[in-house]
């Protein structure tokens, strides 16, 4: 797929694609649903006062069975920042260690879970944006002269609208941007931050030569659709599916996916 949803044609016999390796991803995700329930316990110290919770139990209350409520003027929220940078250091070092073991020369990445689940509504997203940015930015100066294989890291970080808050830019490239720059990045390993689609560079890479590596289109709605700005969710659900990746993500994890009982058939 690329921006205007247009298939890439290619025939079997050709080596690029064997080149292009799917990485899955570990992440924490602050958009207040009920299976974030224990990221919001983990990370949002102030829980009890940001969230509605019931006067009986203590416990968050959930509303339409999957969501969390903020409180009428409610506080921000607080996060315990050392914990979270921890964890996000933890689990950049382990995507990008995979990759080095895999023979993956040119590594792309992309902002998954910095829109709305970083936590808007509970006002921290900006925060989680700059140390996800930090995050991998402190990885790579402490692992990367340790990389056999890798030898570029590129961030596809398209951008959808420009928002300013405080008279600053708030989106995924303009945080990743800044913590690059003000940081005076010292890493040995070279890095782009590019405002275009993950798969777009990563099939170009490919072409190139290079064992490439790009998210896997399984973590997360949108990496295949609406993420990059084609047409929309049945050319993400199309191509997920026919990669087997919805398949397995949502479906044969899921027992209630598989219940005939649960569908109304027309």
């Amino acid at each position: 797929m690329e921006f205007d949803a247009r298939i890439i044609p290619r025939v079997p016999q050709e080596q690029w694609s064997h080149r292009i390796k799917l990485v899955s991803v570990t992440g924490i995700d602050f958009a207040g649903r009920i299976h974030d329930i224990n990221d919001i316990l983990t990370y949002v110290t102030n829980w009890k006062d940001v969230y509605e919770t019931s006067p009986h139990s203590g416990l968050l209350l959930v509303h339409n069975r999957r969501d969390f409520r903020r409180k009428v003027n409610g506080p921000r929220a607080k996060l315990d920042t050392d914990l979270l940078l921890t964890d996000l250091m933890r689990m950049a070092r382990l995507r990008l260690r995979a990759c080095d073991y895999e023979e993956v020369q040119v590594v792309v990445e992309t902002g998954i879970g910095l829109g709305v689940f970083a936590g808007k509504a509970i006002g921290i997203d900006e925060t989680v944006r700059a140390l996800s940015a930090r995050a991998i930015r402190q990885v790579l100066e402490e692992d990367g002269r340790t990389y056999r294989n890798i030898c570029a890291v590129v961030f596809a970080l398209p951008i959808f609208g420009v928002d300013y808050r405080n008279g600053k830019r708030q989106d995924t490239y303009q945080a990743f941007v800044d913590e690059f720059n003000e940081s005076n990045y010292q890493g040995s390993i070279p890095v782009l931050i590019a405002d275009q689609d993950i798969h777009r560079l990563t099939v170009a890479i490919a072409r190139m030569g290079f064992n490439v590596s790009e998210l896997n289109p399984a973590d997360s709605h949108g990496v295949f659709g609406e993420y990059w700005q084609n047409r929309g969710p049945a050319v993400e659900e199309k191509l997920a599916l026919t990669t087997v990746g919805l398949l397995v993500q949502h479906h044969l994890i899921n027992p209630y996916v598989l219940d005939p009982n649960h569908y109304y058939l027309i």
